[in-house]
């Protein structure tokens, strides 16, 4: 577990968000007629009601440079002033090279490093603390953090348990470098992880311990699930992750402005919600259009909601989600665009 930090800024902020998703929706209704399962038990169970998903020639990489692209805009940054670039991602194009590397290329950032982060849903997080390390630290001023995935063509659409959660997005923030003595930034992370739980999400195969060369079952090639045990390890890490972060950062619930969580379960927000005691109209949702979009999910939610005037400048925002691994993560943050 990496505790939080000490509550100043140190110099990296946020400073602008940007998404893609793809044109085609995919409903409930559409589902329907492909697995056994029905509208009203996909949205009581979930809370989705039709996710994105990319085109027959989209891979991860195209989604992210266009959600790139899209952040870079709202910054006004020349691409070549970014310094590193980071994708967090579970669905690359290729086990190598990376997405990150690929998508630096193409929007133009030419003097960037870059590299993918693999934490599953919590990746995006993750990749928050790496630009902000990065940029205190004084090796970077500009760090790129692009999540991205394409899961519509990692998991079985003949398994009506993962087919119905799961859709295809990018987005992503731009981390700088402001002044050290100014408050705000990024207040702090609470990071960890618990591999003996890993075999709970996984995909089986493809990897140099199933490696794609031998026999397999069909359905071992995708997204695999233990559900319950998903849920369970969801519902107890989203709230003691927030509650670690917030008491060594000496802040209270109530002076959060906005609560944005990784977009898996309406169930699981809920819970954590309640828990946290935190008021509904500072959550900020928008999983029952696009489902789970793992690390695309947070960024893709902030994006939305400051289009819909929910995020100003200068609102302090929570963020929190859990992934494969299994992983946890959050992350206190005073939003501060150019």
């Amino acid at each position: 577990m990496i505790a939080a930090r000490n509550g100043r800024a140190g110099g990296a902020r946020l400073a602008a968000l940007g998404a893609y998703v793809p044109e085609r929706v995919v409903t409930n209704a559409d589902l329907e007629r492909q697995v056994d399962t029905t509208d009203e038990w996909i949205v009581t169970r979930t809370g989705i009601r039709e996710r994105r998903y990319a085109s027959a020639d989209q891979a991860t990489s195209d989604l992210a440079v266009l959600a790139a692209g899209d952040v870079l805009r709202n910054s006004r940054m020349d691409p070549a002033d970014v310094d590193v670039v980071i994708v967090p991602t579970c669905t690359p194009d290729h086990l190598f090279p990376s997405v990150a590397a690929m998508t630096a290329h193409r929007v133009g950032a030419v003097n960037a490093a870059a590299f993918d982060l693999q934490a599953a849903c919590s990746g995006f997080i993750y990749g928050l603390a790496q630009a902000t390390a990065l940029v205190e630290s004084g090796i970077a001023r500009n760090v790129l953090v692009v999540g991205a995935e394409v899961f519509s063509k990692i998991v079985d659409m003949e398994d009506r348990s993962t087919c119905i959660l799961f859709g295809d997005a990018a987005a992503g923030a731009l981390v700088t470098a402001g002044e050290p003595e100014c408050p705000g930034g990024f207040l702090g992370f609470e990071l960890g992880a618990d591999g003996s739980q890993a075999m709970d999400l996984c995909i089986p195969v493809g990897g140099t311990r199933r490696p794609a060369s031998q026999p397999f079952a069909r359905e071992e090639a995708f997204v695999q699930m233990n559900g319950r045990e998903v849920y369970k390890f969801a519902t107890r890490v989203m709230e003691e992750s927030v509650v670690r972060l917030l008491d060594r950062l000496e802040v209270g619930i109530g002076d959060v402005d906005l609560l944005v969580a990784h977009q898996a379960n309406l169930r699981i927000i809920d819970h954590a919600v309640k828990r946290l005691g935190i008021d509904g109209s500072r959550v900020f949702n928008n999983l029952e259009r696009y489902g789970n979009t793992s690390a695309a999910s947070i960024p893709l939610a902030l994006t939305e909601a400051r289009d819909a005037g929910v995020l100003n400048p200068g609102a302090l925002v929570l963020l929190v989600g859990f992934g494969a691994g299994l992983t946890w993560a959050s992350c206190l943050v005073r939003y501060e665009p150019e």
